[in-house]
C-alpha cells in the first residue's frame, strides 16, 4: 500500500505503520482527497504515486445516490405486501406492539391539530395520562410524519416508517464508511449489513419503530472529525452538529442515545489511552480542540434537551424507579451462543399469532451474526493487523457482545457486566439485547473496511503480475485488474452476508395482515360526541393491546382507560389497581371463570368509577382476528353486568354500558350461579343477552 507521510494531530493514534515508522493517513479522510490511504488504484494502474483530483460534486452524490436507490428496492421488496395493496389499512399486524406505535404515530397529529401538549397526553390511561417520554414514543417519528398521518391515517405512517428506517440507518453507515474507504461498493456492503441487519428487522416486524439506527454512526463520525480525523471542519461547528444529533436521538429512543453514549464512551477511553501513551504530545496539543468541540455538544444537546428531560423525569405522568418494575434488570439479555447459532422460533410463533404480533415466520433472534460473518471479520483482523482501525473496532465489538449478554441466564454462568451495570440507576433500565445495535454497528464498519482492504490487496497483487508481463504481446487490458479485484473482495462480502440474508427465508415480503376493527369502532366509535372515557375488553392493559390500535384509528375519538408500555404495570394503577388486575387477568389468563369471587365485582365497580369511565365496550364479534379477542367474553359480559349493575345494549357487534356521574350499585352473585351463566364452551356472540339475563336474574 502507498506509504504517505503522517497528517498532524491525533490522527497518528490510530494510523496503521509499517516497520519503518511511516504512517498510512486515513482517518477520517475523504476517500477523494489525496493522501487517503485507500486511494491506490491510480497508482497500481500507471505504477506510480497516486494522482488524485476532487471529482465535481455531481459525481461524489452519485455512489450515495446509487446506494440510496438500492437500498430502498430492497425495503420496498420487504414490505411489498403493504405497499402492492392498501398501505393504510395493512401492515404486519395491528395488533400487539405494532398497536402502541400506531398510537405514538396517531398522537402527535392529533395534538398539534388540537393545540394539546405532544410530550404528554389523557388520552391513555385516563384520567392520570401518559407521559411520552417516559415511554418508546418515537416523537420525533411522529412528528416528522404527521402530514402523512392528517392524509392517510397511522396505519401508512407506520409502514412509511417501517420502509424508510432500514435505507436511512444503512445510508448513515454508508456515510460514515466513505470517510474511512476508497471504493463505494465496500461502503455499501458496510451499509447493507447494518441497515438490514437482524436486529433492525426484527424489531420492525414487531412493529418497533424505536430500533431506529440512522444516527448512531452520524454521531460516530462526529466523533472522528473531531477528535481522531483530520479535522478540516471548526470544532464549533462539529460540535454543534453531535449536539443536535444527540438531542434527534433522544426523541427516537432515550435508550439507543444511552446505549450509544455508552459506546461511544467506552472507545474514546481507549483512543484516549492509546494517545497518551504512544501520542501524548500529540494529544496535548489538540486536547484544547477536542474539549471545545465536546463542550459546543454538551452546550447544544443541554439547551435543547433541559426542559424534555425536565418533563420526562418530572413533569406529569412521569415514572418513578425502574421502568418495568417487576423485571429484574438485565435479564433481557443473550446467550453467548445465540450471537453464532440459530434459535427456534416455532413457541415464539405461536404466541405471537394468538396475543399479538408478527403474523408470518417468526424471524430468527436479533442478535444473530452468525459464524461466516465472524471468521470474515476476525481474518480481516489478522491480515491487516496494522489498521488499527480493526483492533479498536474488534474491541467495541468483544464489549458490546459482553454488554448484551444477561447476568440471570443460565447459559452465561461467567461473569459478565450486568451484574455491575444492573445496579447502576438509569442504565439499568437498558435492555441488554439492545446492545445488539453496537455489535452490528461495529462489525459493519469493520466488513466494510476489511472489504475495501480486500480490493486494494487484490488489485496491487494483479498489478504486480500485470506489470511483470507488459513486456509480452498479450498484456491485461487495465479495466480488468479492478473488475479481477472487485469480484474478489465482492466475494468475501457474499461470505459474510449471505448466511445472514438466509435467515430470512420465507419472509420475503413480510407477512402483512389488515388492521381490522371492531365494527362497533367503525361506525359508532368515530362519532362519539367530545369527552368520552371508554373501557374496553379486552382490555388495552391486559396484555392484548389492540384498544390502543382501534383508538388510533378512530382519530383519538375517545379517551381510552388504562393502554400498554411500563405505564400498565399493576404497580402504578394506583387505588384502581385490585379491578386493574381483575381486568388484566381476565383478559390474558387461561380461564378467568376459576377466578371468580364476589369481591371481584366490588374491585371492578370501584376501578370503573375512579377512572372516569363513560362508556364500557366489550366487541363480541366471531370474525375478530383472535389476537383482538380477550380469553373470555362471557366472563367480561356478566363482570361487568354486575359490577354496573344494569344489562348492556348490544349494538354494532359489541356490548356496550353507558356510564353516568353516579354508577348504580354493584350486584353479588354465587360464584357457582356465575360459572353456570357465563358457561365455558356453549357461549354464542350476540343477543339474545342470555348471560346479562342470568346474571342478573341470580343476584343475591
Amino acid at each position: 500500500m502507498t506509504q504517505s507521510t503522517a497528517t498532524t494531530g491525533v490522527t497518528g493514534v490510530l494510523e496503521q505503520s509499517d516497520p519503518s515508522g511511516d504512517i498510512d493517513g486515513w482517518i477520517g479522510a475523504d476517500p477523494n482527497d489525496s493522501g487517503h490511504g485507500g486511494s491506490t488504484e491510480d497508482a497500481v494502474a500507471d505504477g506510480g504515486a497516486p494522482k488524485v483530483s476532487r471529482p465535481p460534486r455531481a459525481a461524489r452524490l452519485l455512489p450515495g445516490a446509487v446506494a440510496a436507490g438500492i437500498y430502498l428496492a430492497i425495503s420496498v421488496a420487504l414490505w411489498w405486501g403493504a405497499w402492492s395493496t392498501h398501505p393504510s389499512t395493512s401492515t404486519t399486524c395491528g395488533c400487539g406492539d405494532a398497536s402502541r406505535y400506531l398510537w405514538f404515530l396517531e398522537w402527535p397529529a392529533y395534538a398539534l391539530t388540537h393545540g394539546h401538549n405532544v410530550l404528554y397526553s389523557q388520552w391513555m390511561f385516563h384520567p392520570t395520562g401518559l407521559n411520552l417520554l417516559d415511554d418508546t414514543s418515537v416523537l420525533a417519528f411522529g412528528i416528522v410524519l404527521a402530514p402523512v398521518t392528517w392524509l392517510f391515517g397511522p396505519i401508512a405512517s407506520l409502514n412509511t416508517a417501517s420502509t424508510l428506517i432500514p435505507v436511512l440507518s444503512a445510508l448513515s453507515m454508508f456515510w460514515l464508511l466513505r470517510r474511512w474507504v476508497s471504493w463505494a461498493p465496500a461502503a455499501f456492503v458496510g451499509g447493507l449489513l447494518f441497515g438490514f441487519s437482524p436486529f433492525i428487522l426484527n424489531g420492525l416486524v414487531t412493529g418497533w419503530l424505536n430500533i431506529m439506527l440512522a444516527v448512531p454512526p452520524l454521531i460516530v463520525g462526529c466523533l472522528d472529525e473531531l477528535c481522531v480525523g483530520r479535522r478540516r471542519r471548526r470544532p464549533g461547528a462539529v460540535g454543534a452538529a453531535l449536539g443536535v444529533l444527540l438531542a434527534v436521538q433522544f426523541f427516537i429512543s432515550t435508550e439507543t442515545l444511552a446505549i450509544t453514549v455508552v459506546t461511544a464512551g467506552i472507545g474514546m477511553v481507549v483512543v484516549g489511552l492509546y494517545a497518551a501513551v504512544f501520542h501524548f504530545g500529540e494529544l496535548r496539543r489538540q486536547a484544547r480542540r477536542i474539549a471545545s468541540g465536546l463542550g459546543v455538544a454538551a452546550g447544544v444537546a443541554f439547551a435543547l434537551l433541559a426542559y424534555p428531560l425536565w418533563f420526562a423525569l418530572a413533569g406529569p405522568a412521569h415514572l418513578r424507579g425502574l421502568v418495568w418494575p417487576a423485571i429484574t434488570p438485565g435479564y433481557y439479555g443473550a446467550v453467548l451462543s445465540e450471537f453464532f447459532r440459530l434459535a427456534g422460533t416455532a413457541q415464539a410463533t405461536v404466541a405471537q399469532r394468538r396475543y399479538g404480533g408478527y403474523q408470518g415466520t417468526s424471524l430468527h433472534q436479533a442478535e444473530y451474526v452468525g459464524v461466516a460473518l465472524a471468521v470474515v471479520l476476525i481474518a480481516g483482523v489478522l491480515l491487516w493487523w496494522r489498521d488499527r482501525r480493526l483492533w479498536l473496532l474488534a474491541f467495541l465489538e468483544v464489549a458490546a457482545i459482553a454488554l448484551c449478554l444477561a447476568p440471570f441466564t443460565w447459559a452465561n454462568h461467567f461473569w459478565v457486566p450486568w451484574r455491575i451495570l444492573a445496579h447502576i440507576p438509569v442504565v439499568q433500565n437498558i435492555l441488554p439485547i439492545r446492545f445488539a445495535a453496537m455489535v452490528y454497528l461495529a462489525a459493519a464498519v469493520m466488513l466494510g473496511i476489511i472489504v475495501d482492504h480486500t480490493r486494494t490487496s487484490s488489485l496491487q497483487l494483479i498489478v504486480r503480475v500485470r506489470t511483470a508481463a507488459r513486456g509480452r504481446s498479450h498484456s491485461v487490458p487495465p479495466i480488468w485488474p479492478r473488475l479481477v479485484a472487485g469480484v474478489v473482495a465482492l466475494a468475501v462480502a457474499l461470505t459474510a452476508l449471505v448466511p445472514i440474508a438466509a435467515t430470512y427465508a420465507g419472509n420475503i415480503p413480510l407477512t402483512m395482515e389488515p388492521v381490522v376493527l371492531p365494527e362497533w369502532f367503525q361506525t359508532v366509535g368515530p362519532h362519539l360526541p367530545a369527552g368520552h372515557v371508554v373501557l374496553t375488553y379486552p382490555a388495552a392493559f391486559g396484555g392484548i393491546p389492540a384498544p390502543m390500535a382501534w383508538q388510533a384509528v378512530d382519530k383519538m375519538s375517545f379517551a381510552l382507560v388504562g393502554g400498554d408500555g411500563p405505564a400498565s404495570v399493576a404497580q402504578r394503577a394506583g387505588a384502581e389497581r385490585p379491578g386493574f388486575t381483575v381486568l388484566a387477568d381476565a383478559t390474558f389468563s387461561l380461564d378467568p371463570a376459576t377466578a371468580f369471587l364476589p369481591s371481584t365485582v366490588t374491585k371492578v365497580h370501584r376501578a370503573i368509577a375512579g377512572w372516569g369511565t363513560t362508556l364500557v365496550v366489550i366487541p363480541d364479534q366471531p370474525n375478530l382476528p383472535r389476537y383482538d379477542q380477550g380469553n373470555h367474553t362471557a366472563y367480561a359480559v356478566g363482570l361487568i353486568t354486575l359490577a354496573l349493575g344494569v344489562g348492556p345494549q348490544y349494538r354494532a357487534q359489541a356490548w356496550t354500558w353507558t356510564v353516568g356521574p353516579t354508577i348504580s350499585p354493584s350486584v353479588q352473585i354465587d360464584p357457582t350461579a356465575f360459572r353456570l351463566c357465563v358457561g365455558t364452551t356453549n357461549y354464542r356472540p350476540g343477543p339474545p343477552q342470555t348471560v346479562p339475563d342470568c346474571v342478573l336474574g341470580r343476584r343475591g
